[in-house]
């Protein structure tokens, strides 16, 4: 194998990780409202 061939590798891997956090991070969480009657029996 190449000299380096693991840490080139590590590193792209370490910089796609962070470039798909920092989307992640932008994401907003959904927030579910579920409305129930008034009544529970129905």
């Amino acid at each position: 194998m190449a000299d380096n061939f693991l840490e080139r590798h590590r590193e792209e891997y370490e910089q796609k990780k962070a470039e798909w956090l920092r989307k992640k991070k932008h994401i907003p969480a959904t927030k579910r409202n579920i409305e129930r009657p008034d009544d529970e029996s129905l």
